[in-house]
């Protein structure tokens, strides 16, 4: 079975991309994929000097750098707008497979 296929409005088919990951080592932190997502999927994290995630606004930690998150995943739509904002293409898309029942 190949992906699931839908229709827009007009009856035009279209296969929703739903975001499956974000690169570390593009992403910048701009924030703007989090700032078009209306559902929640992406939060922002900070690395800290020892290389690992953490809460950004910790002030106990050494932050070096942010970086955008699918904290989420299971809420993405699949419009792709996060991935179109993206400066950097830091985010992998994918269609969904249909469950076998």
């Amino acid at each position: 079975m190949g992906p699931l296929t839908f229709t827009t409005r007009d009856g035009s088919p279209w296969v929703p991309q739903y975001i499956t990951a974000i690169d570390e080592a593009l992403c910048i932190g701009c924030g703007r994929c989090f700032k078009v997502c209306g559902h929640d999927v992406l939060e922002m994290k900070g690395i800290n000097d020892e290389g690992a995630l953490c809460d950004p606004y910790d002030e106990d930690e050494e932050i070096v750098r942010k970086v955008m998150v699918v904290s989420h995943g299971g809420k993405c739509i699949g419009c792709e707008a996060c991935g179109t904002v993206c400066g950097t293409k830091a985010q992998t898309h994918a269609p969904a497979e249909p469950a076998l029942a």
